[in-house]
């Protein structure tokens, strides 16, 4: 299976498969869009993706772009949108990179070169010339952000949202790009709040072009291939850039094009790309509230305003979005894919780790479910502070670990074994640290305490003197003896 190269391309695949509804009843993008989502978000395995082709927008004229949602949300559609029949094929060639040595001899030595050139083709190409995102430009008084279907979510949102987009900044020191996934409300005819959390780069590119006092460029660029717009929402280092990543992951190099009017380059086959600045002069303005992926409404809060200078497409564009809200949503399916696709080089620095899994129920930096393989006294608790210790992952509340049997991603099973095993004082640990912008329970703003659960089996040495039990397992020749009888025993269904 090839990667896709437009966002078209991934809806005519998935309608093609017949994951696809397209609704063509007017649906207003005030609440209805996101309520029919929503609802469908939560079907059996994510629901269909949706082609809304019919939207209203909010004074009630229809829309000219139709909007595309949930389109990444089931284990088959993410998958599909990567080029991938199996997420962990991804980890796996991950790995035999992380693994390669370089063998003894000539032949050896060749013999590798064709993985380093596949290295070598990841880098993304900027292309001289227009492109499809620049097929139609609009500048000056033809800029109208009211015209573009922006999504009111939920009933108390303060206003509309780009909910899917990829922003794109650079470090105004060492030049490296970033393309990052944030929330953004629309303020106005040409302007844009932008929800940049403290943790996240984009703001950290902001807070140093505050500190030399000049205009940030940025670019939000909306649909694309499908394994950039997922790149945007992936955990990568501060010195990787995203687009170098989609390249890995569509084994071939991303697109892009010079913007008109900033000094970055956006994906040439995006469907929409506003470009504009951000003046660190400027007040900063009131953006939301806002109903999150957490199931609460984040609060309104002051964030830095973006003035949309130009907005480019293609002749035939799609609105991708997406909502959040309380899970399981799509956003739990792009999560599942970061789980599987950074595995190997979680066990790079931490080699004991087996498996790991942020159930829905979690939203991500609520719960952590980690098995390793045990050697030693104290090993669980070394494997929760290596992991607060791993980027985004210091914002997990609580971690619990298991042994290396466990299937972690059944939380019925993990939470099973977690619960028979653990003595809750002996086993819990608790840490203070860093804590999600979107937390709402911690003591302090982005500050608070986390849980770790030792739920292994306990060493001597850890104090426990008693045996431990083996769990219950059929052996197997009954199992067989079973087996060859069950369809005549009338119980199938």
């Amino acid at each position: 299976m090839n990667a896709f190269d437009t966002l078209q391309d991934f809806v005519d695949a998935l309608d093609g498969a017949g994951e696809l509804v397209r609704v063509r009843e007017p649906v207003s993008v005030d609440r209805e869009l996101c309520e029919i989502a929503d609802r469908t978000m939560k079907m059996p395995g994510g629901g269909p993706a949706l082609l809304f082709e019919h939207v209203l927008l909010m004074d009630g004229s229809r829309s000219a772009y139709p909007v595309g949602i949930n389109l990444f949300g089931s284990m088959k559609r993410m998958a599909m949108s990567l080029g991938v029949t199996d997420l962990d094929s991804i980890g796996d060639r991950i790995t035999e990179l992380l693994n390669m040595k370089v063998p003894d001899g000539l032949l050896g030595k060749l013999s590798l070169l064709p993985k380093l050139l596949e290295v070598s083709k990841f880098p993304p190409r900027t292309k001289s010339g227009g492109a499809a995102s620049q097929e139609v430009v609009l500048k000056g008084d033809d800029v109208d952000l009211t015209k573009l279907p922006l999504l009111k979510c939920w009933p108390e949102d303060g206003g509309e949202y780009l909910t899917f987009p990829m922003v794109i900044t650079k470090d105004p020191v060492r030049g490296i790009r970033n393309v990052g996934m944030y929330r953004i409300m629309r303020t106005g005819r040409a302007t844009l709040a932008m929800h940049w959390q403290r943790h996240k780069v984009g703001a950290a590119h902001w807070r140093e072009m505050a500190e030399r006092g000049e205009k940030m460029h940025v670019c939000i660029a909306l649909g694309a291939d499908p394994p950039s717009m997922y790149s945007a929402s992936a955990p990568l280092p501060p010195t990787v850039d995203e687009f170098i990543f989609a390249g890995f992951l569509r084994s071939k190099p991303v697109q892009l094009v010079k913007a008109l009017t900033c000094d970055l380059e956006v994906p040439a086959e995006a469907d929409f790309v506003l470009e504009g600045y951000i003046d660190p002069a400027e007040a900063l303005v009131m953006e939301g509230p806002f109903g999150d992926h957490t199931g609460y409404y984040s609060l309104a809060d002051e964030y830095p305003q973006v003035h949309v200078t130009t907005i480019t497409m293609r002749k035939k564009p799609i609105m991708p979005a997406t909502i959040v809200g309380r899970p399981p949503m799509e956003d739990f399916y792009l999560g599942h894919a970061t789980e599987r696709i950074f595995l190997p080089l979680l066990k790079l620095t931490i080699p004991e780790v087996v498996d790991y899994h942020m159930p829905a129920e979690g939203i991500f930096h609520n719960l952590v479910f980690v098995s390793i393989r045990k050697d030693f006294p104290g090993q669980a608790h070394k494997v929760m502070n290596a992991l607060w210790g791993q980027g985004l992952m210091s914002l997990a509340k609580v971690i619990v670990v298991v042994d290396h049997w466990v299937n972690v991603r059944d939380p019925k099973e993990a939470w099973w074994v977690a619960l028979n095993n653990i003595d809750p004082e002996r086993d819990a640990r608790f840490t203070m640290g860093p804590m999600d912008v979107l937390d709402h329970a911690s003591r302090a703003f982005t500050y608070g305490s986390k849980m770790g659960l030792d739920a292994t089996r306990k060493l001597p040495e850890e104090g426990f003197t008693r045996d431990w039990p083996k769990v219950i397992v059929m052996d197997p020749e009954t199992k067989q003896k079973v087996d060859a009888r069950w369809s005549k025993l009338g119980i199938a269904r």
